[in-house]
Protein backbone atom coordinates (compact mmCIF):
# COMPACT_ATOMS: atom_id res chain seq x y z
CA UNK A 1 0.00 0.00 0.00
CA UNK A 2 3.04 2.49 0.93
CA UNK A 3 4.63 1.82 -2.79
CA UNK A 4 1.22 2.18 -4.23
CA UNK A 5 0.58 5.55 -2.48
CA UNK A 6 4.09 6.67 -3.20
CA UNK A 7 3.52 5.57 -6.83
CA UNK A 8 0.12 7.58 -7.50
CA UNK A 9 1.85 10.74 -5.97
CA UNK A 10 4.31 10.30 -8.49
CA UNK A 11 2.23 9.94 -11.35
CA UNK A 12 0.19 13.16 -10.38
CA UNK A 13 3.66 15.12 -10.30
CA UNK A 14 4.66 13.92 -13.62
CA UNK A 15 1.11 14.85 -14.88
CA UNK A 16 1.56 18.44 -13.26
CA UNK A 17 4.77 18.33 -14.76
CA UNK A 18 3.97 18.14 -18.17
CA UNK A 19 1.01 20.31 -18.52
CA UNK A 20 3.61 23.04 -16.92
CA UNK A 21 5.55 22.00 -19.76
CA UNK A 22 3.10 22.59 -23.05
CA UNK A 23 0.84 24.89 -21.61
CA UNK A 24 3.79 27.88 -21.11
CA UNK A 25 5.74 29.98 -23.26
CA UNK A 26 8.19 31.21 -21.09
CA UNK A 27 11.39 28.41 -21.23
CA UNK A 28 13.64 27.12 -18.10
CA UNK A 29 17.26 28.05 -18.20
CA UNK A 30 19.16 25.49 -19.80
CA UNK A 31 21.84 24.03 -16.74
CA UNK A 32 24.82 25.62 -16.17
CA UNK A 33 27.14 23.09 -15.09
CA UNK A 34 27.52 20.35 -17.36
CA UNK A 35 26.34 17.14 -15.68
CA UNK A 36 27.75 13.70 -16.09
CA UNK A 37 25.65 11.04 -18.03
CA UNK A 38 24.41 8.42 -16.53
CA UNK A 39 25.86 4.93 -17.39
CA UNK A 40 21.55 3.43 -18.98
CA UNK A 41 19.75 6.74 -18.24
CA UNK A 42 20.58 9.95 -19.59
CA UNK A 43 22.21 12.89 -17.95
CA UNK A 44 22.89 12.18 -13.88
CA UNK A 45 25.85 11.01 -12.06
CA UNK A 46 26.33 6.81 -12.27
CA UNK A 47 22.71 5.53 -11.51
CA UNK A 48 21.26 8.44 -10.18
CA UNK A 49 19.43 11.04 -12.17
CA UNK A 50 19.78 14.97 -11.42
CA UNK A 51 17.31 17.85 -11.67
CA UNK A 52 19.14 18.95 -14.56
CA UNK A 53 18.06 18.33 -18.23
CA UNK A 54 19.97 18.34 -21.54
CA UNK A 55 20.26 21.84 -23.54
CA UNK A 56 17.79 21.66 -26.74
CA UNK A 57 18.12 19.43 -28.79
CA UNK A 58 21.86 18.45 -27.45
CA UNK A 59 21.93 14.54 -28.19
CA UNK A 60 24.24 12.53 -26.32
CA UNK A 61 25.61 8.17 -26.83
CA UNK A 62 26.62 6.55 -23.86
CA UNK A 63 28.04 3.03 -23.69
CA UNK A 64 29.15 1.77 -20.84
CA UNK A 65 29.68 -1.77 -18.85
CA UNK A 66 31.17 -3.45 -16.28
CA UNK A 67 33.76 -6.97 -15.07
CA UNK A 68 31.81 -9.17 -12.55
CA UNK A 69 34.17 -10.25 -9.43
CA UNK A 70 31.65 -12.80 -7.84
CA UNK A 71 33.32 -16.65 -7.07
CA UNK A 72 29.58 -18.21 -6.87
CA UNK A 73 25.78 -17.75 -7.66
CA UNK A 74 23.12 -18.74 -5.01
CA UNK A 75 19.84 -20.76 -6.25
CA UNK A 76 17.01 -20.05 -4.72
CA UNK A 77 14.06 -21.59 -4.40
CA UNK A 78 9.88 -20.32 -5.26
CA UNK A 79 9.95 -18.81 -1.59
CA UNK A 80 13.54 -16.84 -2.39
CA UNK A 81 15.53 -18.74 0.01
CA UNK A 82 19.15 -19.75 -1.12
CA UNK A 83 19.56 -24.03 -1.46
CA UNK A 84 22.31 -24.55 -3.03
CA UNK A 85 25.55 -22.51 -4.43
CA UNK A 86 26.87 -22.09 -8.38
CA UNK A 87 30.26 -22.28 -8.28
CA UNK A 88 32.81 -21.59 -10.08
CA UNK A 89 31.29 -18.49 -11.74
CA UNK A 90 33.60 -17.17 -14.46
CA UNK A 91 33.76 -13.49 -14.23
CA UNK A 92 31.36 -11.70 -17.38
CA UNK A 93 30.95 -8.08 -18.93
CA UNK A 94 27.99 -6.67 -19.44
CA UNK A 95 27.10 -3.77 -21.12
CA UNK A 96 24.76 -1.03 -22.16
CA UNK A 97 23.89 1.68 -24.76
CA UNK A 98 21.74 4.65 -24.54
CA UNK A 99 21.13 7.55 -26.60
CA UNK A 100 19.08 10.53 -24.96
CA UNK A 101 17.17 14.23 -26.68
CA UNK A 102 17.27 17.30 -24.91
CA UNK A 103 13.87 19.54 -25.72
CA UNK A 104 13.59 23.08 -25.31
CA UNK A 105 15.83 23.18 -22.11
CA UNK A 106 13.35 22.03 -19.84
CA UNK A 107 13.45 17.94 -20.56
CA UNK A 108 15.36 15.26 -21.57
CA UNK A 109 13.83 11.43 -23.34
CA UNK A 110 15.75 8.81 -24.87
CA UNK A 111 16.30 5.27 -24.95
CA UNK A 112 18.72 1.98 -23.79
CA UNK A 113 19.67 -0.74 -24.94
CA UNK A 114 20.26 -3.82 -21.72
CA UNK A 115 20.90 -6.92 -23.92
CA UNK A 116 19.73 -8.39 -27.19
CA UNK A 117 19.98 -11.94 -26.88
CA UNK A 118 18.51 -14.94 -27.74
CA UNK A 119 15.29 -16.73 -25.46
CA UNK A 120 17.78 -18.95 -23.29
CA UNK A 121 19.36 -15.76 -22.20
CA UNK A 122 15.97 -13.52 -21.63
CA UNK A 123 15.61 -12.01 -25.05
CA UNK A 124 15.67 -8.57 -25.89
CA UNK A 125 16.03 -6.09 -22.75
CA UNK A 126 15.46 -2.39 -23.68
CA UNK A 127 13.72 0.65 -21.87
CA UNK A 128 12.22 4.13 -22.41
CA UNK A 129 13.01 7.33 -19.84
CA UNK A 130 12.42 10.92 -19.63
CA UNK A 131 12.71 14.02 -17.33
CA UNK A 132 10.86 16.89 -16.92
CA UNK A 133 12.60 20.10 -15.14
CA UNK A 134 10.14 21.69 -13.08
CA UNK A 135 13.03 24.24 -11.50
CA UNK A 136 15.52 25.36 -12.71
CA UNK A 137 18.29 27.77 -10.97
CA UNK A 138 19.43 30.53 -13.63
CA UNK A 139 22.82 30.44 -11.65
CA UNK A 140 23.35 29.10 -8.12
CA UNK A 141 20.26 27.20 -5.99
CA UNK A 142 17.76 24.70 -6.15
CA UNK A 143 16.33 22.76 -9.16
CA UNK A 144 13.44 20.46 -8.96
CA UNK A 145 12.26 17.76 -11.39
CA UNK A 146 10.18 14.62 -12.05
CA UNK A 147 10.96 11.64 -14.49
CA UNK A 148 10.44 8.12 -15.47
CA UNK A 149 12.16 5.05 -16.36
CA UNK A 150 10.43 2.20 -18.55
CA UNK A 151 12.31 -1.32 -18.52
CA UNK A 152 10.90 -4.19 -20.56
CA UNK A 153 11.03 -7.44 -18.51
CA UNK A 154 13.41 -10.70 -19.53
CA UNK A 155 11.39 -13.52 -21.31
CA UNK A 156 13.07 -16.28 -20.86
CA UNK A 157 10.32 -18.56 -22.68
CA UNK A 158 8.41 -20.49 -19.69
CA UNK A 159 5.49 -18.89 -17.28
CA UNK A 160 7.55 -17.09 -14.64
CA UNK A 161 6.72 -13.31 -14.27
CA UNK A 162 10.14 -12.04 -14.75
CA UNK A 163 11.87 -8.39 -13.31
CA UNK A 164 14.34 -6.56 -15.21
CA UNK A 165 17.42 -5.85 -12.66
CA UNK A 166 18.87 -2.51 -11.09
CA UNK A 167 21.86 -3.38 -13.11
CA UNK A 168 20.81 -3.91 -16.18
CA UNK A 169 20.94 -8.06 -16.92
CA UNK A 170 18.56 -10.52 -17.45
CA UNK A 171 18.48 -12.86 -13.82
CA UNK A 172 16.06 -15.66 -13.89
CA UNK A 173 15.81 -15.67 -10.14
CA UNK A 174 14.30 -11.65 -9.58
CA UNK A 175 10.56 -12.28 -10.49
CA UNK A 176 7.33 -10.70 -9.72
CA UNK A 177 6.25 -12.54 -6.93
CA UNK A 178 7.36 -15.51 -4.49
CA UNK A 179 5.75 -18.07 -2.01
CA UNK A 180 5.46 -16.66 1.12
CA UNK A 181 5.61 -13.41 0.29
CA UNK A 182 3.07 -10.75 0.16
CA UNK A 183 5.13 -7.90 -1.43
CA UNK A 184 5.89 -8.15 -5.08
CA UNK A 185 8.62 -6.92 -7.15
CA UNK A 186 7.27 -4.68 -10.01
CA UNK A 187 10.66 -2.50 -11.73
CA UNK A 188 9.28 -2.42 -15.64
CA UNK A 189 8.20 1.24 -14.46
CA UNK A 190 10.03 3.21 -12.28
CA UNK A 191 8.90 7.28 -11.50
CA UNK A 192 10.98 9.44 -9.51
CA UNK A 193 11.26 12.89 -8.18
CA UNK A 194 14.84 14.69 -7.54
CA UNK A 195 16.18 17.77 -6.50
CA UNK A 196 19.53 19.29 -7.16
CA UNK A 197 21.42 21.55 -5.29
CA UNK A 198 23.82 23.97 -7.22
CA UNK A 199 27.30 25.53 -5.54
CA UNK A 200 29.75 27.74 -7.53
CA UNK A 201 33.04 26.78 -5.90
CA UNK A 202 34.96 29.52 -4.33
CA UNK A 203 38.09 30.89 -6.26
CA UNK A 204 41.16 29.82 -4.70
CA UNK A 205 44.07 30.57 -5.39
CA UNK A 206 46.74 27.63 -7.30
CA UNK A 207 43.17 25.68 -7.66
CA UNK A 208 41.18 25.23 -10.80
CA UNK A 209 37.33 26.89 -11.25
CA UNK A 210 35.09 24.21 -9.83
CA UNK A 211 30.91 23.95 -9.04
CA UNK A 212 29.23 21.43 -6.42
CA UNK A 213 26.16 19.65 -6.77
CA UNK A 214 24.20 17.73 -4.55
CA UNK A 215 21.05 15.54 -5.28
CA UNK A 216 18.99 13.65 -3.46
CA UNK A 217 15.30 11.62 -4.43
CA UNK A 218 12.67 9.59 -4.01
CA UNK A 219 11.86 6.80 -6.61
CA UNK A 220 9.62 3.54 -6.83
CA UNK A 221 10.22 0.47 -9.27
CA UNK A 222 13.44 -0.05 -9.84
CA UNK A 223 14.55 2.18 -7.13
CA UNK A 224 13.29 -0.08 -4.23
CA UNK A 225 12.22 -3.35 -5.75
CA UNK A 226 13.42 -6.74 -4.59
CA UNK A 227 14.61 -5.27 -1.47
CA UNK A 228 12.91 -8.41 0.61
CA UNK A 229 15.31 -10.72 -1.36
CA UNK A 230 18.46 -12.16 0.53
CA UNK A 231 20.61 -12.48 -2.84
CA UNK A 232 19.82 -9.06 -4.17
CA UNK A 233 20.23 -6.90 -1.71
CA UNK A 234 22.03 -5.95 1.46
CA UNK A 235 20.33 -2.90 2.82
CA UNK A 236 17.85 -0.70 1.14
CA UNK A 237 16.54 2.92 1.75
CA UNK A 238 12.95 2.11 0.69
CA UNK A 239 13.08 4.28 -2.39
CA UNK A 240 15.58 7.18 -1.32
CA UNK A 241 18.63 8.27 -2.84
CA UNK A 242 21.31 10.64 -3.22
CA UNK A 243 24.71 11.68 -4.78
CA UNK A 244 26.87 14.47 -5.58
CA UNK A 245 29.67 15.25 -7.87
CA UNK A 246 32.49 17.86 -7.75
CA UNK A 247 33.26 19.54 -11.28
CA UNK A 248 36.27 20.97 -12.15
CA UNK A 249 37.59 22.88 -15.36
CA UNK A 250 41.05 21.47 -15.80
CA UNK A 251 40.98 23.63 -19.61
CA UNK A 252 38.85 25.34 -21.40
CA UNK A 253 36.17 23.31 -22.13
CA UNK A 254 37.22 20.21 -20.56
CA UNK A 255 35.52 19.58 -17.42
CA UNK A 256 36.55 16.39 -14.89
CA UNK A 257 33.75 15.09 -12.95
CA UNK A 258 34.35 13.52 -9.72
CA UNK A 259 30.86 11.40 -8.41
CA UNK A 260 29.81 9.21 -5.40
CA UNK A 261 25.83 8.38 -4.79
CA UNK A 262 23.69 5.70 -2.95
CA UNK A 263 21.17 4.73 -5.58
CA UNK A 264 18.87 3.14 -2.57
CA UNK A 265 21.25 -0.09 -2.56
CA UNK A 266 24.37 -0.11 -3.87
CA UNK A 267 27.29 3.16 -2.91
CA UNK A 268 28.81 3.86 -6.20
CA UNK A 269 31.83 5.84 -7.10
CA UNK A 270 32.90 7.16 -10.68
CA UNK A 271 35.17 9.99 -12.52
CA UNK A 272 34.22 11.09 -16.01
CA UNK A 273 36.30 13.47 -18.07
CA UNK A 274 34.36 15.54 -20.83
CA UNK A 275 36.81 16.93 -23.80
CA UNK A 276 35.01 19.06 -25.64
CA UNK A 277 32.09 16.71 -25.63
CA UNK A 278 33.76 13.32 -26.19
CA UNK A 279 33.18 12.11 -22.24
CA UNK A 280 35.12 8.73 -21.01
CA UNK A 281 35.05 7.74 -17.46
CA UNK A 282 35.71 4.74 -14.79
CA UNK A 283 33.53 3.79 -12.18
CA UNK A 284 33.03 1.17 -9.29
CA UNK A 285 29.80 -0.09 -8.50
CA UNK A 286 28.90 -1.59 -4.98
CA UNK A 287 31.44 0.03 -3.04
CA UNK A 288 29.44 -1.45 0.25
CA UNK A 289 30.80 -4.61 -0.74
CA UNK A 290 34.38 -4.66 -0.64
CA UNK A 291 34.76 -6.86 2.78
CA UNK A 292 34.86 -9.85 1.41
CA UNK A 293 33.17 -12.73 3.05
CA UNK A 294 35.04 -15.79 3.89
CA UNK A 295 33.69 -17.87 1.59
CA UNK A 296 34.04 -15.37 -1.14
CA UNK A 297 30.84 -13.26 -2.49
CA UNK A 298 27.84 -14.97 -3.61
CA UNK A 299 25.86 -12.31 -6.10
CA UNK A 300 26.47 -10.15 -8.98
CA UNK A 301 24.46 -7.86 -6.76
CA UNK A 302 26.26 -7.80 -3.70
CA UNK A 303 30.09 -7.67 -5.08
CA UNK A 304 32.28 -4.82 -6.09
CA UNK A 305 31.90 -4.35 -9.91
CA UNK A 306 34.38 -2.08 -11.89
CA UNK A 307 33.51 -0.59 -15.03
CA UNK A 308 34.34 2.45 -17.66
CA UNK A 309 31.89 4.31 -20.21
CA UNK A 310 32.04 6.46 -23.29
CA UNK A 311 30.05 9.26 -24.18
CA UNK A 312 29.72 11.71 -26.87
CA UNK A 313 27.61 14.76 -27.02
CA UNK A 314 26.49 16.68 -30.22
CA UNK A 315 24.20 19.51 -30.81
CA UNK A 316 23.70 18.58 -35.13
CA UNK A 317 21.03 21.57 -35.59
CA UNK A 318 24.01 23.85 -34.47
CA UNK A 319 25.33 25.89 -37.33
CA UNK A 320 28.29 27.20 -34.60
CA UNK A 321 29.43 23.82 -33.31
CA UNK A 322 29.01 20.32 -33.79
CA UNK A 323 30.08 18.70 -30.36
CA UNK A 324 28.60 20.19 -27.33
CA UNK A 325 31.11 22.04 -25.51
CA UNK A 326 30.85 21.88 -21.22
CA UNK A 327 30.91 24.80 -19.28
CA UNK A 328 30.68 25.82 -15.28
CA UNK A 329 28.47 28.09 -13.91
CA UNK A 330 28.82 31.87 -14.67
CA UNK A 331 31.23 33.54 -13.18
CA UNK A 332 30.96 37.31 -12.17
CA UNK A 333 33.11 39.53 -14.81
CA UNK A 334 35.34 42.21 -13.01
CA UNK A 335 34.42 45.38 -14.56
CA UNK A 336 37.58 47.14 -14.70
CA UNK A 337 39.83 49.20 -17.89
CA UNK A 338 43.45 47.74 -18.46
CA UNK A 339 45.63 51.21 -18.24
CA UNK A 340 48.97 50.80 -20.05
CA UNK A 341 52.23 50.36 -17.53
CA UNK A 342 53.66 53.99 -17.43
CA UNK A 343 56.96 54.63 -19.60
CA UNK A 344 60.20 53.50 -18.07
CA UNK A 345 61.32 57.44 -17.99
CA UNK A 346 60.38 59.04 -15.08
CA UNK A 347 60.25 63.17 -14.78
CA UNK A 348 60.48 65.02 -11.54
CA UNK A 349 58.83 67.74 -10.84
CA UNK A 350 58.85 69.93 -7.88
CA UNK A 351 55.21 70.93 -7.53
CA UNK A 352 52.32 68.79 -8.95
CA UNK A 353 49.18 70.26 -10.66
CA UNK A 354 46.68 68.44 -11.69
CA UNK A 355 45.56 69.05 -15.14
CA UNK A 356 41.72 70.15 -15.45
CA UNK A 357 39.67 67.02 -16.46
CA UNK A 358 38.74 67.51 -20.54
CA UNK A 359 34.69 68.32 -20.88
CA UNK A 360 32.52 65.15 -21.64
CA UNK A 361 29.32 64.52 -22.00
CA UNK A 362 28.46 61.15 -19.57
CA UNK A 363 26.92 58.29 -21.97
CA UNK A 364 25.50 54.71 -21.13
CA UNK A 365 27.12 52.07 -22.88
CA UNK A 366 25.52 48.54 -23.62
CA UNK A 367 28.76 46.08 -24.41
CA UNK A 368 27.93 42.67 -25.96
CA UNK A 369 28.60 40.98 -22.57
CA UNK A 370 24.77 42.96 -21.52
CA UNK A 371 26.37 44.72 -19.16
CA UNK A 372 26.00 48.71 -19.48
CA UNK A 373 29.47 50.95 -18.98
CA UNK A 374 29.81 54.94 -17.95
CA UNK A 375 31.98 56.92 -20.25
CA UNK A 376 32.07 60.51 -21.63
CA UNK A 377 32.24 61.68 -24.56
CA UNK A 378 34.22 65.54 -25.77
CA UNK A 379 33.18 67.36 -27.99
CA UNK A 380 35.67 66.46 -30.51
CA UNK A 381 34.00 62.85 -30.56
CA UNK A 382 36.32 61.25 -28.76
CA UNK A 383 35.50 58.72 -25.98
CA UNK A 384 37.14 58.84 -22.34
CA UNK A 385 37.63 56.92 -19.94
CA UNK A 386 38.49 56.37 -16.42
CA UNK A 387 38.63 59.08 -13.87
CA UNK A 388 40.92 61.11 -15.47
CA UNK A 389 38.85 60.69 -18.44
CA UNK A 390 41.34 60.16 -21.10
CA UNK A 391 41.12 59.84 -24.74
CA UNK A 392 41.03 55.73 -26.18
CA UNK A 393 42.46 56.86 -28.58
CA UNK A 394 45.96 58.05 -26.49
CA UNK A 395 45.71 54.82 -24.89
CA UNK A 396 46.13 52.72 -27.68
CA UNK A 397 45.50 49.37 -28.53
CA UNK A 398 45.80 48.41 -24.46
CA UNK A 399 41.86 49.52 -24.05
CA UNK A 400 38.92 46.70 -25.35
CA UNK A 401 35.24 47.02 -24.23
CA UNK A 402 34.61 43.31 -22.60
CA UNK A 403 32.46 40.72 -25.04
CA UNK A 404 32.58 39.63 -29.07
CA UNK A 405 31.19 42.15 -31.66
CA UNK A 406 30.09 41.36 -35.24
CA UNK A 407 32.18 44.01 -36.55
CA UNK A 408 34.55 42.87 -39.10
CA UNK A 409 32.84 39.40 -39.05
CA UNK A 410 32.56 37.97 -42.94
CA UNK A 411 28.77 36.78 -42.02
CA UNK A 412 28.25 40.55 -41.09
CA UNK A 413 30.31 42.23 -43.79
CA UNK A 414 28.00 40.15 -46.53
CA UNK A 415 25.11 40.92 -45.13
CA UNK A 416 23.85 37.13 -44.74
CA UNK A 417 21.07 36.28 -42.32
CA UNK A 418 21.56 34.48 -39.05
CA UNK A 419 19.45 31.42 -37.93
CA UNK A 420 17.90 31.40 -34.56
CA UNK A 421 15.36 28.00 -33.61
CA UNK A 422 15.27 26.93 -36.66
CA UNK A 423 14.20 30.76 -38.22
CA UNK A 424 15.82 32.61 -40.71
CA UNK A 425 16.31 36.65 -39.90
CA UNK A 426 17.19 39.20 -42.45
CA UNK A 427 19.45 42.40 -41.20
CA UNK A 428 16.74 45.17 -40.76
CA UNK A 429 16.87 48.77 -40.36
CA UNK A 430 19.33 50.92 -39.82
CA UNK A 431 21.97 50.27 -36.31
CA UNK A 432 20.38 51.43 -33.22
CA UNK A 433 21.59 52.55 -29.67
CA UNK A 434 20.22 50.20 -27.13
CA UNK A 435 19.73 50.16 -22.85
CA UNK A 436 21.02 47.03 -21.57
CA UNK A 437 17.83 46.99 -19.20
CA UNK A 438 15.81 46.47 -21.89
CA UNK A 439 17.41 43.86 -23.31
CA UNK A 440 18.62 39.80 -22.86
CA UNK A 441 20.81 37.06 -24.37
CA UNK A 442 19.07 34.09 -26.02
CA UNK A 443 21.30 32.85 -27.89
CA UNK A 444 24.74 32.86 -29.81
CA UNK A 445 25.88 32.90 -33.82
CA UNK A 446 29.08 32.40 -34.89
CA UNK A 447 30.41 33.35 -32.00
CA UNK A 448 28.66 36.26 -31.05
CA UNK A 449 26.08 36.99 -28.72
CA UNK A 450 22.08 37.47 -29.85
CA UNK A 451 20.25 39.58 -27.67
CA UNK A 452 16.21 40.12 -27.65
CA UNK A 453 13.73 42.83 -26.39
CA UNK A 454 12.51 41.23 -22.58
CA UNK A 455 8.92 41.73 -23.52
CA UNK A 456 9.40 39.97 -26.29
CA UNK A 457 7.71 36.05 -26.31
CA UNK A 458 9.23 33.11 -27.94
CA UNK A 459 9.19 32.69 -30.85
CA UNK A 460 11.21 36.45 -31.31
CA UNK A 461 10.00 38.36 -34.31
CA UNK A 462 13.19 40.69 -33.72
CA UNK A 463 17.05 39.87 -32.45
CA UNK A 464 19.80 42.37 -32.20
CA UNK A 465 23.45 41.47 -32.66
CA UNK A 466 25.82 43.62 -31.26
CA UNK A 467 28.07 45.66 -33.49
CA UNK A 468 30.70 47.70 -31.66
CA UNK A 469 30.14 49.11 -28.09
CA UNK A 470 26.62 50.79 -27.54
CA UNK A 471 26.03 50.24 -31.44
CA UNK A 472 23.58 47.35 -32.33
CA UNK A 473 22.04 46.15 -35.66
CA UNK A 474 18.42 44.70 -35.83
CA UNK A 475 17.42 41.22 -37.86
CA UNK A 476 13.88 40.13 -38.38
CA UNK A 477 11.35 37.59 -39.23
CA UNK A 478 8.43 36.54 -40.90
CA UNK A 479 6.03 35.55 -37.83
CA UNK A 480 3.08 35.44 -39.46
CA UNK A 481 3.96 32.81 -42.40
CA UNK A 482 5.69 31.18 -39.35
CA UNK A 483 2.73 31.31 -36.88
CA UNK A 484 0.55 30.54 -40.42
CA UNK A 485 1.98 27.08 -41.18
Amino acid sequence: MIIQTSRSVLVAAAAVAMFVAVSTDCPLNAQTTTQPSTLRYGSGLLDVPVSSVLPHLTITGTWSGFFTSHDRSAIIDPAAQVVGWEEPVESRYYSDGSITLGLYDRAEIGATVHSLADESDGGDVWGLFGRVSLIQPENQGVGLAVGGRFVRAPDFGDDNNYQPTRLGISDRRLRDSYLGYTDEVQNEASLYAVTTAYFRGPAIRGLPEHDFTLTAGYGTGMFQGGDFLEFYRFADSDGWFVGSALHVEVADGKLLALMSEYNGFDINFGAQMDLGGLRVGAHMLGANYVERPARGYFSVYRSPKWGMMGSIAFTPFDDARVTAKPKLMMRPVPDTFMIPAPPPDTVVVTREVAPPMPDGTPVSVCLASGRSVRIHVSPQGDTLVGSMRIPMSDLGPGIVFEGDYAAGAQWFVDDEAITFEDREYQRSGNEVSLDCGDIMRVGEHMGVAVFAMRDQERPFQMLYVPVRPGVWQGYETDLQGTRGK
